[in-house]
């Protein structure tokens, strides 16, 4: 089948773009708004863009608080989502007015970065501490300002829980990540298998 996104007539019962771009980590971003509020949501558009210098992103579908907090403050941590975690993430994106506790929502311990000023959740097995470094909002073919905000930031400081390093690695079958697959759906990437990069003739 080939369908035109332009009419978006795929003829299915749901949208299938989000089922094809998977799976996606989950960025589970804390910040503290002007106010010093906080504030924990997840998102799925999310992933890491560079490692010299380490590099994250995240897009808010329209003007959401975690986009707002860390483009005024020009900070915010991005949490590891681990299965023991799946529910509490899950509560953590209720949709509430501005300035509610997300932690408090969903049961978590805000903690502080040790660079930034966000909080981190300290029940998470690893967080990273970040500084914004742009805010995009995206263009279509047309020109026209797309829906999505896009925030960028630079990974200052890693926490990692040493309950998941084995043999100098991050262990995925302890760690248990979890991902965001299309529709309703997750799933847990614990079940690794190792594949080494082809070297040319």
């Amino acid at each position: 089948m080939f369908y035109d996104t332009a009419n978006n007539r795929h003829g299915l019962a749901h949208d299938p773009f989000k089922a094809i771009v998977v799976p996606r980590p989950i960025g589970w971003i804390g910040t503290k708004g002007r106010d010093g509020s906080l504030n924990l949501s997840p998102y799925s558009f999310f992933n890491a863009i560079g490692d010299n210098p380490k590099m994250v992103m995240f897009s808010s579908s329209g003007p959401k608080h975690s986009a707002r907090n860390a483009e005024e403050t020009g900070v915010f941590t991005c949490n590891f989502v681990g299965r023991e975690l799946v529910d509490a993430m899950n509560m953590s994106s209720i949709a509430v007015p501005y300035g509610e506790n997300e932690f408090e929502i969903a049961g978590l311990t805000p903690v502080f970065g040790e660079l930034v000023d966000a909080p981190y959740v300290g029940e998470a097995a690893a967080a990273l501490e970040c500084r914004v470094t742009e805010v995009v909002r995206p263009r279509t073919v047309d020109g026209v300002v797309a829906d999505s905000i896009m925030v960028v930031g630079q990974v200052m400081g890693i926490h990692i829980d040493e309950r998941i390093i084995r043999d100098g690695m991050l262990d995925m079958s302890l760690a248990r990540p979890v991902a965001r697959m299309g529709y309703l759906d997750y799933a847990e990437a614990s079940d690794t298998f190792p594949l080494r990069r082809p070297k040319a003739p």
